[in-house]
């Protein structure tokens, strides 16, 4: 056996994350939240929550019979432009049980948002708040893929001509139009629409923002909702990302972090190219053509925080990050932490000798890291189920969210450097026949349409986290002050990104509480439905989009039973 004195031991050390890089690696310049590149802004996800046994036991209904197993698909046909029928339909994947359900139950409906759904089918049990809601009210759950995600396609490519149906404002209607016409597999699942039966919408993140934004734009559609760390507030800058992680990381690490960033930014200002050539052989990344690519880069290791939940143990790669910086010969940095000179030096040793690896796996540099050159494969393919080029859409043009450095007089985590053009360069990059020049996502026009934070709704839950880095888009944002009711509830947990979702983080007991709360309410709020005695009115969407061409449609595919879980990546 190796001792740690042996130089061989070290070598073997080091190589460990490559080794599982290469063991685990399906393709490459696509990472394991499916960014095509390494210096994309981080997404605002949800968990995926393991089946584990229940994957394989049978599924019973509260009358003994037995059911098709969760990970079944079904296919809706769903408008490929509400705005213009005559376009026709594409097939919608959903998930769904009634393990639940009794008549009169109500229907709850997710959707896992910007992701291929076939890994969230866990969403239909009580092993995440849709399926505790149904459980509690004796109702069946729901999943539905989202437009443009995993093999819901409106059409068979991801070209700009493709994209120009989605919208925010297509994803919304997608849930009406399935909600008021779905027949769901099941008996009497015909006589459930949401003038028959009650329906509730539940997602978070970019799903829990739907939760607000349907009720806003349909406000007949669902008789309640639940929002977690629903991201409302549409934002171009949202430097206050990494605010959370800033005020919650270890003090001596995000002290360290900052005196690092004034030196490297000091350094990449000053011209002198022998010194920035030096930064960046100490980061394994010499072969960067761009400067700013390695500054905005270093943003990897801070978007890591999302990846933290209140089971996740001191082994995780953030907590690895900041311990490479902050323990010296054994040594806990103080407060102020060891200052730049060290935490650059040992930044630097953790990318080469685990963090390369682990983010890139056998990419060069330039392949993962930079944006010099406009013909890269990331830039140009427009093969569907390639979640990153369908979300950066909505972020350049309606969302935003870009995450970079805080204003000038703020503390940052980010280099100064790093500003929203940046990250809106690449919109271009991903997209040249969409923008001509550097676009400017419509986020107050977002806002204005659905209302943001100033929206005022009935039986809506938002549930938020402390700890999560996109608190300041939700209705709990330090800056905002939001409007709460019986009806419009606001809770804060101590939890990070989209906690109070699964069963699991209930071992917080600030999550525990949102949930007997959520159960109890709904149950409260349920007892008030009464159906109506006709649909209501169909909806006209506010405004036209932009010119489509249709491209050529593929054929619909047949509805078959197919273990999700089996499949390739997301």
């Amino acid at each position: 056996m190796l001792s740690r004195a042996h130089p061989s031991f070290w070598s073997l050390t080091a190589a460990l994350p490559l080794i599982f890089s290469l063991l685990t690696c399906t393709c490459s310049a696509k990472f394991r939240e499916d960014r095509v590149h390494g210096n994309m802004p981080r997404m605002p996800d949800i968990p995926v929550v393991s089946l584990g046994a229940r994957a394989s036991a049978p599924v019973m209904a509260s009358d003994g019979t037995e059911l098709p197993d969760y990970n079944t698909v079904y296919y809706f046909d769903q408008l490929i432009d509400h705005y213009r029928p005559s376009l026709g339909t594409f097939k919608q994947r959903y998930w769904y049980t009634w393990e639940y359900y009794q008549p009169g139950g109500p229907i709850v409906l997710s959707t896992p948002g910007e992701v291929n759904a076939g890994f969230y089918s866990t969403y239909l049990t009580n092993m995440t708040i849709m399926g505790m809601i149904a459980q509690e009210t004796k109702g069946a759950t729901v999943v539905l893929e989202h437009r443009f995600y995993g093999e819901s396609n409106p059409y068979p490519d991801l070209s700009v001509e493709s994209l120009r149906v989605h919208t925010i404002q297509q994803a919304i209607d997608d849930l009406a139009y399935f909600a008021e016409n779905v027949v769901l597999p099941m008996p009497g699942g015909d006589k459930v629409p949401p003038y028959k039966a009650p329906w509730i919408y539940a997602g978070g993140s970019y799903a829990g923002a739907l939760a607000s934004w349907t009720m806003v734009s349909k406000p007949n559609l669902f008789f309640a909702a639940y929002s977690s760390s629903g991201v409302v507030q549409a934002k171009v800058d949202f430097w206050e990302y990494f605010e959370p992680i800033r005020e919650n990381m270890p003090k001596n690490c995000s002290s360290d972090i900052q005196a690092a960033l004034t030196r490297l930014d000091a350094i990449f200002t000053s011209g002198n190219a022998t010194a920035i050539a030096d930064i960046k052989k100490t980061f394994g990344l010499s072969e960067l053509t761009n400067s700013i690519d390695f500054l905005g880069a270093l943003r990897n290791n801070l978007w890591d925080w999302q990846q933290l939940q209140p089971n996740t143990g001191s082994q995780s790669i953030f907590y690895r990050f900041c311990d490479q910086i902050q323990v010296k010969a054994g040594v806990p940095a103080p407060p102020g932490g060891w200052g730049a000179a060290y935490a650059i030096t040992a930044w630097g040793k953790f990318w080469r000798r685990e963090y390369y690896p682990y983010l890139c796996g056998i990419d060069d540099p330039e392949t993962c890291l930079g944006t010099a050159n406009p013909s890269a494969e990331y830039w140009t393919a427009t093969a569907t189920n390639n979640r990153a080029r369908s979300w950066f859409w909505t972020v350049c043009n309606e969302l935003g969210y870009l995450q970079n450095a805080a204003p000038e007089g703020k503390p940052s985590l980010v280099s100064r450097l790093i500003q929203p053009s940046y990250d809106l360069r690449q919109c271009q990059l991903m997209f040249p026949q969409a923008f001509s020049k550097t676009p400017t996502p419509r986020a107050e026009l977002i806002n204005l349409l659905y209302k943001g934070w100033n929206v005022k709704l009935d039986r809506i839950i938002f549930v938020n986290g402390a700890r999560d880095p996109w608190i300041d888009a939700t209705m709990s944002a330090r800056s905002h002050q939001p409007r709460t009711s019986s009806l419009q509830q606001v809770h804060l947990t101590q939890g990070f990104h989209c906690s109070d979702l699964t069963a699991d983080n209930a071992l917080d007991p600030t999550i525990a509480d949102v949930h007997r709360k959520t159960l109890q309410t709904m149950k409260t709020w349920l007892k008030a439905y009464r159906p109506s005695p006709r649909p209501p009115r169909p909806y006209t969407p506010p405004r036209p989009p932009a010119s489509h061409k249709a491209p050529p449609s593929t054929p619909p595919r047949k509805t078959k039973k197919t273990n999700a879980w089996m499949r390739g990546g997301q």
